[in-house]
């Protein structure tokens, strides 16, 4: 909700096709009329020739057969009704894969090549810088790789050319300066590319559009001068493309220039790294006929007077600034004619601060505004609420008061309003029941403790796309979740305080979070949501009772399910297995039984399966290593599995928590553990799914529910978030598992968490345990473990939480900082061990004896106080000097502060065992889980 779209302004008035979308031909002419000549037989075979070497999985050339002599009718191609000949071939996104073949080159009488999004790959052959007749190539969105081929500037009637989207490299060929008939040149994201001299660009006098996202521009010098020579361009994208290393982007002549006649209307800068010095070339390529400007991505500390006398502009985007702005002045700058002009104002997630002034109330076209994720604070202006045009509004994420005045209610038509973490409550705001063209509404984390009003839930019928009211303190039941709500809609009502069923939901639902709140009855409402589209369902946190209704083949798109913390029972139902798309499936503390589905199997996209504190029994499933293969995260612990532990699961090579502990599982320990190669190995956990939908301006990102999980950790069950690429575990305890412990289990070197306890296992302790050295916990407690503690446990210097005791161990505990570090009860129970931390001693050891007091001189005092005054001294020195070098560094204290997040990347683990306890506790604050009883004292004045 927060982030703005990546967009590029004024999209609307242009199309990336030169050509519109085009009907696929199933056979027919340039003219538009019958064919009155058949294909030559040359360019058929040729064709047919081009065929034999792609894949067609979707069979979309099916009519190009020898059987069917005329080309002409085959799909894709047209020809010429004077002369048969082959003049156009249109296949764009037919799914084909290969290489381009060399027989196409027989179709000497081309003008149109459209192969685009398909996966061709290989090199662009140079032979199509021969079909001199064309004047249409799109070659877009493939996996072509390789240079661009020089051959290609011989193709002087060439009007459009689109290389967007494919693996290239080396260096823009210098001929393109030959295309002087060219309109239009896409090569956005075509690769690692670059333009060593960017003068060829100049020839190119009928250049309308052009976009270079992605390719370096760094060594091309003074290219605002050959932009400014192309006088027909109106499209201008250079995203990425290293402007901030241009020595010199413009030349001297430029510095006079009061004036500009660039014909640009759309400009797009995103993403370059640019400073404020950037405003001294951007002048001359803004005039009055600019439309759109994007210079989000950079680092620009203001904007210059002249961008307010832009009488044209509708559209400006600034978010992802990294340089601290103050709003009101902002406002200031473009309150020129720009003011009246300005329809959509993009600056979310960049660094504004101050308030959100009367200046606003200029800015009389404004329909859209996105503020979200800025330093605002202050209370909103009432002027806010009188611009006559104002549409959407997103101001999430700030420090801002939203007062409850009369003016808000002459908000009747706008459509989308952001609100989220604003201070709203504690009352319900009235002024909502006036918004009725409302799609949209977000008012999450607003420090509202109220009920909602009795009309709220039948208010819009079927208009919103997306109401979030989480992390607040509302409270009351919710009859009605259908009428409100469009097709394809979210609701996200999480951390609140409603009560009661709920009967009724839209059947069109993408995502629904009813999470931590005190819902209770059946959850038989979801077999409502019948329309496919649903991809989110979280009823965690409630007190949801009954049957898991078989009727989940409706959810064939969900991708995360969580009912974990529920009083839901009975068998997991068949059609469980219907969930093909399913990447994370929590069920965690119910009270589930019986065994585990067979169609379980079916769900091979899981990424993360938690199971546990439930009462599944029966054998641990085979089937779990041979078909879910991607599983990060496997939980089934507290449950009543029985048997041995399959080997299968060793197959799970990006398994990074493994957790089958209380369970009744016997037998041995797999010693084909190590197969388990994410946990031999830094990195792992890579997968970032997060689910997004977008709303016309909106982008709402849901949590990361992958990288989630309820784990136990030193004794207590700790809810972890957003660590797993640092957390690599395996738990094994309570249960009855015997032998030794497999010495390959000592490979696993990126291992932070090792329980084995309570069990039967016994043995020596694997000597090479020691290879260990990122273990943080290490539990092989009440077990039969015999013989001496390893010595190489001397070297886990990371190691704080160790229990070995009640075992048959003996013998000294070894000497290190870590093992003496630990209470004696963590090695009770253990009759043979001695030395520290226990007090008995070993055999040979003699009493200690107190060490002698070392008289001190009388000038002792006096040297050693000098030494922590100069000590003192020279550490403020040296801690002023290098933050005042950061301080005055802008660059050096964003490499800093980069360097710094690498690094405490490292030791988060370790800290997050300190501070994961506290998380719960501080979310429940920061989403206004207030005293319950206090509700009536805080909004008894709300009426």
């Amino acid at each position: 909700m927060s982030s703005p779209p990546t967009v590029v302004m004024f999209l609307v008035l242009h199309q990336v096709n030169y050509r519109p979308a085009i009907t696929v031909p199933v056979g027919g002419d340039d003219n538009g009329g019958v064919n009155m000549k058949k294909c030559l037989d040359n360019e058929g075979h040729a064709l047919l020739l081009f065929k034999a070497h792609l894949q067609d999985p979707d069979d979309t050339l099916s009519t190009w057969t020898a059987d069917q002599h005329d080309c002409c009718k085959w799909r894709g191609v047209t020809c010429s009704t004077q002369t048969g000949h082959v003049t156009e071939l249109y296949i764009s996104g037919c799914g084909l894969g290969g290489e381009i073949s060399r027989s196409l080159f027989n179709l000497t009488y081309l003008n149109f090549l459209d192969l685009s999004t398909n996966s061709f790959h290989g090199t662009i052959p140079t032979f199509i810088g021969y079909l001199t007749r064309l004047s249409y190539l799109n070659l877009d969105s493939n996996n072509l790789n390789g240079t661009i081929p020089r051959s290609l500037g011989s193709l002087t009637e060439l009007t459009f050319l689109n290389l967007n989207f494919n693996s290239l490299s080396g260096t823009i060929p210098p001929e393109f300066g030959n295309l002087t008939n060219l309109q239009r040149l896409y090569l956005n994201s075509v690769g690692r590319c670059r333009v060593e001299k960017i003068e060829w660009l100049s020839h190119l006098s009928h250049l309308e559009e052009l976009e270079m996202d992605g390719i370096s521009l760094a060594k091309a010098e003074k290219w605002v001068d050959v932009i400014l020579s192309l006088p027909k361009l109106s499209w201008l994208r250079l995203r990425g493309c290293e402007l901030s290393q241009v020595m010199y982007p413009y030349s001297s002549s430029f510095l006079n220039s009061s004036s500009s006649s660039s014909s640009i209307e759309s400009l797009s800068l995103q993403n370059n790294n640019l400073t404020s010095s950037m405003y001294r070339w951007l002048r001359p390529l803004t005039s009055n006929k600019l439309l759109g400007l994007d210079v989000s991505g950079n680092m620009l500390d203001g904007i210059p007077k002249y961008l307010g006398n832009l009488c044209s502009l509708e559209d400006l985007s600034i978010y992802n600034n990294s340089a601290a702005v103050k709003f009101p002045d902002f406002l200031n700058n473009l309150s020129g004619c720009t003011s009246l002009s300005l329809q959509s104002l993009y600056a979310s997630h960049s660094q504004f601060t101050g308030s959100l002034s009367d200046e606003i109330q200029k800015f009389l076209s404004l329909e859209s505004l996105y503020l979200s994720d800025n330093h605002l604070n202050g209370s909103i202006s009432e002027k806010f609420w009188e611009l006559p045009r104002l549409e959407t509004l997103d101001v999430s994420f700030n420090n801002l008061t939203v007062p409850s005045t009369d003016h808000m209610s002459s908000l009747s038509y706008v459509k989308e309003i952001g609100l989220s973490s604003s201070q709203l409550g504690p009352c319900f705001p009235k002024w909502i029941h006036t918004l009725k063209s409302l799609t949209l509404l977000d008012i999450s984390n607003t420090g509202i403790s109220d009920t909602t009003p009795p009309d709220f839930w039948d208010m819009w019928p079927s208009q919103l796309e997306y109401l979030n009211l989480s992390s607040n303190n509302i409270s009351g039941s919710v009859p009605d979740l259908s009428s409100n709500f469009a097709s394809g809609s979210v609701i996200d009502l999480s951390s609140n305080r409603f009560y009661g069923p709920i009967p009724k939901v839209s059947s069109g639902l993408t995502s629904l979070d009813l999470s931590r709140n005190k819902f209770s009855g059946g959850v038989s409402f979801i077999c409502q949501i019948v329309d496919g589209l649903l991809y989110f369902l979280d009823l965690s946190h409630n007190s949801f009772i009954g049957q898991l209704p078989d009727c989940l083949w409706h959810f064939k798109q969900l991708k995360v399910l969580n009912l974990g913390h529920n009083n839901l029972f009975g068998s997991l139902p068949p059609s469980i297995g219907s969930l093909i798309q399913l990447k994370v499936l929590y069920l965690y503390k119910n009270n589930f039984f019986g065994e585990l589905p067979l169609s379980l199997k079916n769900c091979t996209s899981l990424i993360s399966m938690n199971l546990g504190a439930n009462k599944f029994s029966g054998n641990v499933p085979v089937w779990i290593g041979e078909n879910l293969s991607k599983l990060y995260v496997l939980i089934l612990r507290s449950n009543k599995f029985f048997g041995t532990i399959p080997q299968k699961l060793c197959r799970l090579a990006n398994l990074q928590i493994l957790d089958l502990s209380m369970n009744n599982l016997n037998g041995t320990i797999p010693s084909c553990l190590s197969n388990l190669t994410s946990m031999l190995q830094q990195g792992g956990f890579s997968q970032d799914v997060q689910l997004n939908t977008t709303y016309r301006a909106y982008e709402y990102k849901q949590e990361t529910y992958v990288d989630h999980a309820m784990i136990e950790w030193q004794g207590d069950e700790r809810e972890f978030v957003s660590i797993l690429k640092l957390l690599k575990i395996i738990d094994l305890s309570s249960n009855k598992l015997t032998g030794q412990i497999p010495h390959v289990v000592t490979n696993l070197s990126d291992l932070v968490a090792l329980n084995l306890s309570r069990n039967a296992l016994s043995g020596e302790i694997p000597q090479k345990i020691g290879e260990m050295k990122k273990l943080l916990t290490l539990d092989l407690s009440r077990n039969n473990f015999s013989g001496g503690i390893p010595s190489s446990m001397s070297q886990m210097s990371l190691l704080n939480d160790l229990d070995l005791s009640y075992n048959n161990l003996s013998g000294r505990i070894p000497s290190s900082t870590q093992l003496q570090s630990f209470p004696p009860s963590r090695y009770v129970g253990n009759r043979g061990l001695c030395g520290p931390p226990l007090n008995k001693k070993c055999p040979g050891d003699e009493e200690s004896e107190s060490p002698p007091i070392i008289g001190k001189s009388e000038g002792d005092g006096e040297e050693w106080g000098w030494f922590y005054i100069g000590g003192g001294m020279g550490f403020a020195t040296g801690f002023w000097i290098a933050c005042g070098a950061l301080l005055v560094n802008r660059r050096g204290r964003r490499a800093f502060f980069h360097f710094f997040d690498s690094f405490k990347d490292w030791v988060y683990v370790k800290v997050v065992v300190f501070v994961s306890s506290l998380q719960k506790d501080d979310q429940g604050r920061r989403y206004g889980a207030q005293d319950p009883s206090n509700k009536n004292n805080v909004c008894s004045f709300c009426g």
